[in-house]
């Protein structure tokens, strides 16, 4: 194979949206509302308890129907993230909710997948997606319990052909006892058994896979904020458990796909993973703690940059980049840290490149609406 799965994807769904067809996943049978009224249901009906703004690609409703909350995702007439997956990404979510609730109705499917939001119904024309309320918080610490929760269900749907891309903080929540995913606008195909995930051709870009999604999308923030609070030897020993935990989930995924046939470019892949994090997990993994730290901030830096969607975090991430050249130049580089052209450029050049992105990010600063309005 040697197109793009990206640019293939993205033909497919934007012929599909010309086309006028429609997908629905569920129904409204056991709703007290039609799929005309979740579209244009507001604050001020009485049905409506809350409504969030913060999300990029819809808006997202509290509703209640005397009896119990649901959740109501409503697509943005244009959606805030300025490519081509912030486009596509709300019928890509429909589309991946069908595929999930199939997963769902497979033997034991309930159990397996608990860790996925139900989903009531979604419509892609009336831009509606309906799902139970999930009573949780965005996790403000990852032990053990949340790590394996969170590691078990990205790398089965990494096995079943699904490849979440956008594990952000806002996108994963806790009840207490189970992690629950709710959001799949980025959540792609791929064929497990030949590819590596959904970018290039599938097979030429193994940078990307679900521990790397996770890092860069949240937990590289979140060890930054660690280090910043508690200093970075706390985030050193965060980092530690995260990597033995996926360390064994990849483990997992090796096991399962080798009886499938997995090829072996793949298998190999998987196991140059493991050991060099194994081997790193018998010393201090200092040197593997900065290097994929590097590699996500760049990586986040970069989605954010190409999605004009830039917070303050971009900036700290930014930072982070500029203090790590400074103090860790020749150990990043002797590590093999840089990548995408900055294998290339010197300690200076470097200096200079990252700077210029940071004033860019700084311009790129995403305006939100009020992220929280209660009726």
């Amino acid at each position: 194979m040697t197109g793009s799965l990206d640019a293939e994807r993205h033909a497919a769904q934007f012929a599909f949206a010309a086309s006028g067809a429609d997908l629905v996943v569920g129904s409204t049978d056991r709703l007290p509302w039609s799929a005309a009224e979740l579209a244009t249901l507001d604050l001020g009906d009485a049905a409506v308890l809350q409504r969030l703004d913060s999300g990029l690609t819809a808006r997202v409703y509290r509703l209640t129907d005397g009896t119990r909350h649901w959740t109501l995702k409503r697509a943005r007439p244009q959606a805030l993230v300025h490519n081509n997956d912030g486009q596509t990404s709300f019928l890509n979510e429909v589309q991946r909710r069908a595929d999930l609730q199939a997963l769902k109705r497979q033997p034991g499917g309930e159990q397996r997948w608990a860790a996925i939001v139900d989903t009531e119904f979604a419509a892609y024309r009336q831009g509606v997606i309906l799902s139970p309320w999930i009573e949780g918080q965005p996790v403000q610490h990852w032990d053990e319990r949340r790590l394996v929760q969170l590691f078990e269900v990205v790398c089965a749907l990494w096995t079943e052909g699904l490849f979440e891309w956008d594990l952000c903080s806002g996108n994963i929540l806790d009840d207490g006892r189970q992690l629950r995913l709710f959001d799949f606008g980025y959540m792609y195909r791929f064929d497990p058994l030949r590819q590596f995930n959904s970018a290039g051709n599938g097979s030429d870009q193994p940078m990307f896979h679900p521990a790397e999604r996770f890092e860069t999308r949240h937990h590289a923030a979140h060890l930054l904020t660690l280090a910043e609070e508690a200093g970075e030897a706390a985030a050193l020993q965060a980092f530690r458990l995260e990597k033995a935990v996926a360390t064994e989930a990849y483990r997992q995924m090796r096991s399962t796909i080798a009886p499938r046939g997995a090829a072996q470019h793949v298998i190999d892949w998987l196991d140059s993973l493991v050991r060099r994090w194994h081997t790193a997990l018998q010393g201090s993994a200092e040197a593997l703690y900065r290097s994929e730290l590097w590699r996500s901030h760049v990586l986040d830096l970069h989605d954010d940059l190409s999605g004009r969607s830039c917070t303050p975090m971009t900036l700290r991430r930014v930072d982070w980049l500029l203090d790590s050249l400074v103090h860790h130049h020749d150990a990043l580089r002797a590590g093999g840290a840089f990548f995408g052209g900055d294998d290339w450029r010197g300690r200076d050049q470097l200096l200079s490149h990252y700077r210029a992105q940071r004033q860019l990010a700084a311009t790129l600063q995403t305006v939100r609406e009020t992220t929280d309005t209660t009726a």
